[in-house]
């Protein structure tokens, strides 16, 4: 029974040891911060051997008088900037407000930097630290910038100022999650021209921007209302096409009708034409007819009689004729007995006759005398008598008997006498 009690006596005191040491000795690190045992030497990633320990994300057992736990919380600090009086390149002295986000390093090697220079110090020394260090990298930005560079992009320069910070930050185990700058004035008022000035370029290049637009429009929509005009006129043309092709179809259609109907008419005035020429051909038949009996009948009657009545005078005349020729040859032959004075005045004789018959045919002219020229070889009797006969054969005038009048001294018909 001692015994038993001496085992429990024994446990309760183990269990009780146990429970004070995992008390206070057993540390449990949360996430947002580390857990650092100072008093052991270990070596870290890059080979040097530091007096400490880390346990980030865990728990571990500090070892009773040879370790001493600390913890650093790794939550961000909001850090509150501004800088004033700042000058900037150029000379313009300038007002800068911002925040920054920062935090101490959780990962190595930076936060052994952390360790190393912010073990102990207050969480407000530490963002005082930090808010000092940012003011002096901005105010080294700023004087490397013009008002209108930090003015014009204030993204560009947080992140100049972000990357100059970073090697300071680091240096003191402080990560920059993020930095904005909220506003950048100035006590000469040079931003405000600069945005008066902008602002006029801006106006300036929204009327601009307008004026093209406005142009742009007016072309659009002159481009627009010539596709319309253009699928209008091409509109009317297809209207046109279709109904020019409608009235050909029409036109086919009805040209078959009226060719029919032209045919059909010169069908029928064929027949009245052809009806009408028989009819004319019997009607020239019957002028024919008519023709024959009314003037051919007669004619040729007319002209039977007329060759009758000229043949009978043609008989007469030749009958006068050869009386006639019978008779110069009784007076040749007289004429030979007689000699040759008895031819040449019984031919005078017989001229003046002639010479009557002529003065009648030939009114209001007087013949003086009458010259016979012979005209072939021979005595002029001969030729006289020559030229007479063929007169007489000619027209019909016997010359010998108009010499003989005029030989009897009978008046001319100018109431002249003509001497033998």
């Amino acid at each position: 029974m001692e015994l038993i009690i001496l085992l429990l006596g024994i446990f309760g005191t183990g269990a009780g040891a146990s429970f004070l040491v995992i008390r206070n000795f057993y540390y449990i690190c949360q996430p947002s911060e580390v857990l650092i045992f100072a008093g052991n030497r270990t070596q870290i990633a890059d080979g040097k051997e530091v007096g400490y320990r880390l346990v980030k994300g865990g728990s571990s057992i500090q070892v009773p008088l040879l370790e001493r736990a600390f913890r650093m919380d790794l939550t961000n600090m909001i850090i509150e900037l501004r800088v004033s009086n700042a000058y900037s390149k150029g000379g313009i002295p300038l007002t800068v407000e911002g925040v920054a986000n920062i935090k101490i390093a959780g990962e190595e090697p930076t936060i052994h930097n952390a360790i190393e220079r912010l073990l102990g110090k207050s969480r407000k020394d530490i963002e005082q630290l930090a808010k000092e260090t940012l003011e002096g990298n901005l105010r080294g930005v700023l004087a490397s910038l013009t008002p209108e560079q930090v003015n014009e992009d204030k993204i560009a320069f947080a992140k100049i100022l972000l990357e100059e910070a970073e090697d300071d930050l680091e240096k003191l185990g402080l990560v920059l999650d993020n930095l904005q700058i909220k506003n950048i004035s100035d006590e000469v008022r040079y931003l405000d021209s600069i945005g008066r000035k902008q602002q006029a370029e801006l106006l300036r290049d929204a009327r601009i921007a307008e004026a093209k637009a406005r142009a742009q429009s007016i072309i659009q929509a002159s481009e627009n209302e010539r596709v319309t005009s253009l699928r209008r006129i091409e509109r009317d043309l297809q209207v046109a096409k279709a109904e020019a092709e409608r009235r050909v179809r029409d036109a086919l259609t009805k040209r078959t009708a009226v060719v029919a109907e032209v045919e059909s008419v010169v069908g029928s005035e064929v027949a009245r034409v052809q009806a009408e020429v028989a009819v004319q051909t019997e009607r020239i038949k019957q002028v024919e007819n008519q023709l024959q009996a009314d003037v051919v009948a007669p004619a040729e009657a007319e002209c039977k009689r007329a060759i009758a009545k000229a043949r009978g005078d043609a008989a007469r005349i030749v009958e006068d004729g050869k009386a006639q020729a019978a008779g110069t040859k009784r007076l040749a032959e007289s004429w030979k007995t007689a000699g040759a004075s008895a031819r040449e005045i019984f031919l005078l004789q017989k001229l003046e006759p002639l010479l009557k018959t002529m003065a009648a045919g030939v009114p209001e002219v007087e013949v003086q005398n009458l010259t016979v020229i012979d005209a072939q070889n021979g005595s002029n009797v001969t030729k006289m008598a020559s030229f007479l006969e063929q007169l007489r054969q000619a027209t019909g005038v016997d010359v010998a008997k108009v010499a003989g009048h005029l030989a009897g001294g009978e008046p001319t018909s100018n109431g002249s006498q003509h001497q033998g």
